[in-house]
């Protein structure tokens, strides 16, 4: 099984920075791409930024010049760096990653989410 830990969330002032980490743990072959998603109340979840193994990212429009995600292969964590924080930025934030597993020529596919960590921003 593969764990998704987060951590880094908290209250901020808008303005303001967080940075949030998730690192995988557990039966890993290989991850694939990470990402982070948010969800606010009574809304969707929706993707915040997304990055591949070999470094390519994809940002959300909302948080393009914002937000960087970056991430550690070696130590199969993902970063999301958040810099001038608005309160529209306030939901739960939740960790993703395609992990790959082999065993002999089988290859085994699975998407894993962290538990969530809250992000407050207020005004």
């Amino acid at each position: 099984q593969v764990q998704l830990v987060e951590s880094g969330g908290g209250l901020v002032q808008a303005g303001g920075s967080l940075r949030l980490s998730c690192a995988a743990s557990g039966r890993i072959g290989r991850v694939n791409a990470m990402g982070w998603y948010r969800q606010a109340p009574e809304k969707q979840r929706e993707l915040v930024a997304s990055i591949t193994d070999g470094g390519s990212t994809n940002y959300a429009d909302s948080v393009k010049g914002r937000f960087t995600i970056s991430r550690d292969n070696a130590k199969n964590t993902v970063y999301l760096q958040m810099n001038i924080l608005k309160p529209e930025d306030t939901a739960v934030y939740y960790c993703n990653a395609d992990v790959i597993n082999y065993s002999g020529t089988y290859v085994y596919t699975g998407n894993y989410w962290g538990q969530g960590t809250q992000v407050t921003v207020s005004s």
